[in-house]
């Protein structure tokens, strides 16, 4: 089959690889339709390098259609049209009966004192192969895959996969009050799914982001916007009666831009991306910085007694809080990789519903042949051409 691989800082192709074959009874392989590229594909890209080998398939955002089923899976069938969550999670665990799949102790990655296994991630996520490929194998099937309707057009629910729920948990575990202030610092595609969501839920929402095509797009969705190039916080303030809102989502993470924090933090990640992976592993887990811009313009921004949640991916553990565990941990503020399955039955209904009112199918601006997925990272990485999310079709 033909899938992305990993080859090298901003060097990923399409190759032949072998087709993926059932390997246990719970194992389901599917034909991907659609696979998106996620702004934490971003990471792979420039500075998770030393994590990755070459020839890696990446992609942790597919759909599609069941090819083969394991022996143990009874539940789907060949011809079953499904969108496959991010992370691997087993459904019977503990973690898993608390709602904390990202968490799952089935696929933890215990040598690398990480949470549940991704797809398409490096070896801190257990290297598991990635959905931008003409087929995946799903490990956990009996849980993992959702099962959706087999009318209708990909973008309605691709975005299950990922950032749709990842947007659905900010905006939840930022607990705005009725009628109060959200606002969103990032609108790339899930700050526009968050700041979607809370204007659904009856919130004032205003979201920040320096690239006018990702302003235009939430205002198309009634959403208050401003430009980074502000007084971030103060403008925030200033519109919020002095107080500030009663919540903020960082969506940035790692990939804020401005201040000295930000210039510390690209030094540092670019000098990782120098070493031999041996050395620069050592130096990401020992002194590794972020850029941690957006989280310090929200902490500065919110109002007192108000919440900060973060979406945005960090990876640092040598900032002045330590971002990669309290991230990976899922600790308060409130933060934490999507627990997708959780959230499932709130958003079904309303992808289901044909008035569209989380704008699904007003999100992908790039929608490319897979085997231009090199040329879409680079057109995605450069914010260049008006992208703000991109889908592959293999």
């Amino acid at each position: 089959m033909r899938a992305l691989t990993w080859h090298g800082k901003r060097d990923v192709r399409v190759e032949d690889v072998p087709d993926p074959r059932i390997e246990k009874p719970n194992d389901v392989i599917i034909k991907v339709t659609s696979t998106a590229i996620c702004g934490s594909d971003l990471h792979l890209y420039e500075v998770l390098a030393p994590y990755l080998a070459p020839g890696d398939i990446l992609g942790h955002e597919p759909m599609g259609i069941v090819e083969e089923v394991g022996s143990d899976i009874t539940h789907l069938a060949k011809g079953d049209r499904v969108v496959i969550p991010f992370n691997i999670s087993c459904g019977h665990c503990t973690m898993c009966g608390e709602g904390l799949q990202s968490q799952c102790e089935t696929t933890q990655v215990r040598d690398q004192g990480k949470g549940a296994s991704l797809f398409g991630y490096t070896s801190l996520y257990g290297s598991v192969p990635g959905g931008q490929a003409e087929y995946l194998r799903v490990p956990e099937a009996q849980y993992g895959p959702i099962k959706i309707s087999p009318e209708g057009p990909d973008d309605k629910y691709l975005f299950l996969s990922d950032i749709l729920p990842t947007a659905w948990q900010a905006v939840q575990y930022a607990a705005t009050p009725e009628s109060g202030t959200l606002a969103v610092l990032g609108l790339g595609p899930v700050g526009q799914f968050a700041a979607r969501i809370g204007r659904h839920l009856g919130h004032r929402v205003i979201g920040v982001d320096p690239v006018p095509e990702r302003r235009a797009l939430a205002e198309r969705h009634g959403i208050e916007v401003f430009d980074t190039a502000e007084d971030v916080a103060g403008t925030l303030r200033e519109a919020t009666g002095g107080y500030g809102p009663h919540a903020v989502i960082d969506a940035v993470g790692m990939e804020a831009h401005g201040g000295a924090g930000a210039t510390v933090g690209k030094i540092a990640q670019a000098a990782v991306g120098l070493l031999p992976d041996t050395l620069a592993q050592k130096l990401i887990e020992k002194v590794g910085v972020d850029r941690l811009t957006a989280l310090h313009t929200a902490i500065g921004a919110v109002r007192r007694g108000g919440t900060v949640s973060v979406s945005g991916v960090y990876g640092g553990t040598a900032d002045p809080m330590p971002m990669m565990d309290m991230f990976d941990k899922q600790l308060q503020l409130r933060m934490g990789q999507c627990n997708v399955k959780r959230w499932i039955d709130d958003l079904l209904p309303l992808v289901n519903d044909p008035s569209d009112p989380l704008g699904t199918l007003d999100l992908t601006t790039h929608s490319v042949p897979l085997t231009e997925a090199p040329q879409a990272y680079e057109t995605f990485q450069k914010k260049s051409d008006g992208c703000i999310k991109v889908v592959l079709k293999p």
